[in-house]
């Protein structure tokens, strides 16, 4: 088959770079288009994934964020129309989605998050829907998602690229350009994804969290920003202990060699707990099934008060335990191309 693939935002570019790698490995072709949103085209070039560029963020205005949409799609359709692709694959990439349907192409979409909003149109217009074992039956139905489309996989989406991840020892001079040196507590952050859908309120705990790391002399944070204004914004803040690096950094590589990652989002904190490093969230929203399941589980803590701000440990890591579920790259890939 010829497989066209959307990438729509950063965490996309690591599990579609495994599934894109498991898909020639069984000789098909693969075709990727991207969003120029947040990381997602300079991590899909260093990638070497080669993406088309197509389209931009609407902003954070729902308006924008509507009539981004629906140009995108029809930019993604006129770029599709013609090229042959047998199935469109996507983690809810909204645009590809309509424009697939617009092609009469089928659609692939992933998604682990039963909060999203936009759910609606994604589990209504695809030809199936991929989530993990812990997404809930009552969403799937409140969102529209027809039974016959829904299959479901074991673990996480993370866990399709880190089972067997192996840390690049390189990554470490790099670190030290940052002036990050081997006895220093290294903290990566992620801030509240702002202007998403899902995300419609202040984190303040956010703030008091910052306050704490920079506050402690052992800590080095690196901070990602999820959008420019972020940049700017943390940026101007930015010293010798408050990193906020200019360019792309392997995600995988970071919290491989991290004591801690502490996000306002999902994909980080999941990475970690595949990888064994300690992990907290600050999300403030509705949580995922999923990562309430990682709590239960000891490998991911939750900060939900400024007593558990102070109540984070700032310290080095144990050795790691690795997850290591090596099936479920496998299984995802059987799912998608049995659409």
């Amino acid at each position: 088959m010829r497989i066209w693939i959307d990438l729509a935002n950063s965490p996309h570019v690591p599990l579609f770079r495994s599934l894109a790698h498991e898909f020639v490995r069984r000789d098909h072709e693969v075709l990727i288009t991207a969003r120029a949103f947040a990381e997602t085209v300079p991590l899909a070039e260093a990638a070497g994934l080669a993406p088309e560029i197509i389209g931009a963020h609407g902003g954070g205005k729902l308006s924008g964020k509507a009539g981004n949409l629906v140009g995108r799609a029809l930019a993604l359709a006129r770029w599709a129309r013609g090229r042959g692709c047998d199935l469109a694959v996507s983690h809810n990439s909204y645009s590809q989605i309509l424009a697939a349907r617009a092609l009469s192409l089928k659609c692939v979409t992933l998604m682990d998050y039963e909060h999203q909003p936009a759910n609606h149109l994604a589990f209504r217009l695809a030809s199936r829907i991929i989530v993990p074992a812990t997404f809930p039956e009552s969403a799937l139905v409140r969102f529209g998602a027809a039974a016959a489309k829904v299959r479901r996989y074991h673990g996480t989406k993370e866990d399709v690229y880190l089972a067997t991840f192996q840390s690049d020892p390189e990554f470490r001079k790099l670190l030290s350009s940052f002036g990050i040196v081997e006895g220093d507590v290294l903290v990566t952050v992620r801030p509240p994804a702002s202007e998403a859908l899902y995300h419609r309120f202040e984190n303040e705990l956010f703030d008091q969290l910052l306050q704490r790391l920079t506050a402690t002399p052992a800590v080095r944070v690196v901070l990602l920003p999820r959008n420019d204004a972020q940049r700017r914004t943390y940026s101007a803040r930015a010293n010798a202990r408050f990193i906020v690096p200019e360019v792309a950094l392997d995600g995988s590589n970071l919290v491989a060699h991290s004591d801690l990652i502490v996000s306002a989002g999902g994909t980080m904190n999941r990475e970690a707990a595949a990888l064994g490093i300690p992990a907290a969230s600050i999300y403030q929203g509705e949580w995922a099934a999923l990562d309430e399941m990682l709590v239960s589980e000891g490998r991911l803590r939750r900060i939900a008060t400024p007593a558990d701000v102070l109540a984070l440990p700032l310290r080095k890591k144990s050795p790691a335990k690795v997850r290591g579920a090596i099936k479920v790259a496998g299984e995802v890939a059987d799912l998608i191309l049995e659409a």
